[in-house]
């Protein structure tokens, strides 16, 4: 079992003492800081083939 990835600061207000919280389930976070509570989630890898311009794409070259 590998060990659960931690974040470096707080999202909210960048503080770096954080703590995994008990109630959060599995990802949550709670800052001591600014009394915040926040939860990560990972979604997955991107493909090789995604696009990273953002917009859409509709083939054409104009």
């Amino acid at each position: 079992m590998t060990e659960r990835a931690a974040p470096f600061y707080c999202p909210y207000c960048g503080d770096e003492d954080l703590r995994p919280s008990e109630e959060g389930g599995h990802g949550g976070w709670e800052c001591a800081s600014c009394r915040r509570a926040f939860s990560l989630k990972f979604l997955g890898l991107l493909s090789s083939h995604s696009s990273t311009s953002g917009g859409p794409s509709d083939g054409n070259k104009d």
